[in-house]
């Protein structure tokens, strides 16, 4: 259970921005999906690599970003 304190002259909408916060930390709504429907392990592994894989990608192209500053 996801208990928020709301503190004094706080907005609702800043209260309900924590919320969200906490609860999409807690994983629930990403579990629910998961298990929407079965899937193999097998799959499960496969997708897990490909994701492992893309993440790889996008960090080697950060590292890999070359940024040079030419003065006026």
């Amino acid at each position: 259970m996801i208990i928020i304190n709301i503190k004094d002259n706080e907005s609702i909408d800043k209260a309900l921005k924590r919320f969200k916060k906490k609860f999409e930390k807690t994983g629930v709504l990403k579990e629910l999906r998961s298990r929407s429907y079965f899937e193999k392990k097998s799959v499960k592994r496969r997708h897990e690599k490909i994701r492992a894989a893309y993440r790889q990608k996008m960090q080697d192209e950060q590292e890999n970003v070359l940024i040079i500053i030419l003065p006026f």
